[in-house]
């Protein structure tokens, strides 16, 4: 699938903490008819052969939606699926590494917190950063705080465009107006809402409105 800037506007990062007896398939599904652009699957714990029924899957549902589907970190397993790209954080393999194994043509995202780490995952082949986190999160027990004057000059020290994550809510997405991103990648801000349809589609356009697209 070719990447376009646009597909970063509303990036829905899964997380199963909240499924409530619900399948994630089903979350996602939601998520997509609610208007997310983009949609990474993140499984930290899940065996291989779970996780490549259910990518298989979420694939087949983003494909019909026409958004790009990312594997966060399972290198191998978006290989075997024939996904559309893959992200990687700082500890996980290399962003050059991951480039020469899904070769020219997927989509390469990298985590980013620093403006020398952004710089680098630029030359080493990253089509976009995601950076954060941008506000206080509990989706990750480890995630850094990026300040948004950080944001900002990270978003101008590279070409290639930049989503902002870690926090964001409808409540507090327009602080990130004027900081330069595509776009910003959400995981409870979706998933932990009790109507995940209306709640992208709110989020959807606050963001549109807030990045003056």
């Amino acid at each position: 699938m070719k990447f376009d800037k646009k597909d970063l506007l509303l990036y829905a990062v899964t997380d199963r903490s909240w499924l409530h007896g619900r399948s994630l398939p089903d979350q996602v599904r939601e998520a997509c008819e609610g208007g997310a652009t983009m949609l990474q699957l993140r499984e930290k714990e899940l065996d291989y052969g779970h996780f490549l029924e259910e990518g298989l899957e979420i694939q087949r549902l983003c494909r019909s939606f026409h958004i790009p589907f990312i594997i966060n970190d399972n290198v191998s397993l978006a290989r075997e699926i024939c996904a559309d790209g893959v992200h990687v954080g700082q500890s996980d393999m290399a962003a050059c590494d991951v480039r020469a194994l899904i070769g020219p043509d997927k989509i390469l995202g990298v985590s980013a917190q620093t403006v020398e780490q952004a710089v680098l995952a630029e030359k080493s082949g990253a089509d976009y950063l995601g950076v954060g986190a941008v506000f206080p999160t509990g989706s990750k027990a480890d995630a850094v705080e990026v300040s948004h004057s950080t944001l900002r000059r990270i978003c101008s020290a590279v070409s290639i465009p930049v989503v902002a994550i870690g926090g964001i809510t409808q409540d507090n997405v327009f602080q990130l107006a004027d900081c330069g991103i595509c776009g910003i990648a959400v995981i409870s801000a979706i998933f932990a809402q009790p109507d995940i349809r209306t709640a992208s589609a709110d989020l959807k356009e606050r963001t549109r409105r807030a990045l003056s697209l």
